[in-house]
């Protein structure tokens, strides 16, 4: 994959401030920030939800981060057993990816794209009267389903069509609200500090995701399709809705990291436009992760 590097274009310095904040106080209103200098590690709060990251420390005016910091963070990550990961924007701190392969991590690559205020965004896909897309409120009956679809599309990769559908759903659905996955999630919608769109077709939830506002800045995480309804534009159609909520509720910038150059193309037919490139860190022999908020 091609990395957007400023040899291509440069990218705006203050949305890219902009972006940083964000990332820094996104997972505050679920993890706590463990202090390292140059780098912060968020550690969750509680057994659910998503594990969280180490990410550069924002306006740090003390030496770019080392191999040792690193190794550091890597250290207490694996003490509290939690994934050894990092994750950054290439075009804000390009020092630190010297520093994680030093430490002996790979980094991964993904297009991270912006619509931004002066930014149109595209019209939602027409579909049958029986196929509805909608924001969720925290006691939606659909709302497990709309929680655990994104887990059964992520654990079957790729926008190609299928096999998993209402079965494995089902199960997920009923793993994610035993172990309190989906009462975080209704939180968090509660909370106004996360919103939901689903695709449901006779009442079935096909496909869900997320935006989680901080200001007038928000990222589209999670959109997943159940992989047997693949291939119908539901993922543009939830992003689309999710844009218009988060517009409707005065955010002005909104941003995504897709997985790779044919997921980033669905995101570009909803107005979305590269900007940058995240990056994800983690030991060699583990496959990246989806980038996470």
């Amino acid at each position: 994959m091609h990395a957007v590097t400023s040899a291509d274009h440069a990218p705006d310095s203050a949305l890219l401030d902009d972006l940083e904040r964000y990332y820094d106080a996104a997972p505050r209103s679920a993890a706590t920030a463990e202090d390292f200098g140059p780098l912060t590690l968020f550690v969750r709060r509680g057994s659910t939800g998503w594990h969280y990251y180490a990410r550069p420390t924002p306006g740090h005016q003390g030496p770019a981060a080392t191999a040792d910091d690193v190794r550091r963070v890597l250290e207490r990550q694996r003490e509290l057993g939690l994934p050894e990961a990092f994750e950054w924007v290439a075009e804000q701190n390009p020092e630190l990816r010297t520093a994680v392969e030093a430490a002996g991590l790979a980094v991964h690559e993904h297009p991270l794209l912006v619509l931004g205020p002066q930014d149109g965004t595209a019209p939602s896909p027409a579909f049958p009267e029986r196929t509805e897309v909608r924001v969720l409120a925290a006691d939606a009956p659909e709302l497990a389903d709309a929680v655990a679809v994104p887990h059964v599309a992520f654990g079957n990769p790729g926008t190609a069509a299928g096999s998993a559908g209402a079965a494995e759903l089902a199960l997920s659905a009923a793993t994610l609200t035993a172990d309190g996955g989906v009462a975080r999630v209704a939180q968090r919608i509660t909370d106004g500090v996360t919103a939901l769109a689903a695709v449901l077709e006779d009442g079935a939830v096909l496909c869900a995701g997320q935006h989680n506002p901080v200001g007038a800045v928000t990222e589209v995480v999670g959109v997943g399709t159940l992989p047997s309804a693949r291939r119908r534009g539901l993922a543009l159609a939830v992003t689309a809705t999710l844009v218009a909520h988060a517009r409707a509720n005065g955010v002005r910038t909104v941003f995504l990291s897709a997985a790779d150059e044919d997921v980033a193309r669905i995101y570009r037919r909803a107005g979305f436009r590269p900007f940058a490139t995240a990056l994800i860190a983690e030991p060699a022999t583990e496959p990246a992760t989806e980038p996470s908020a």
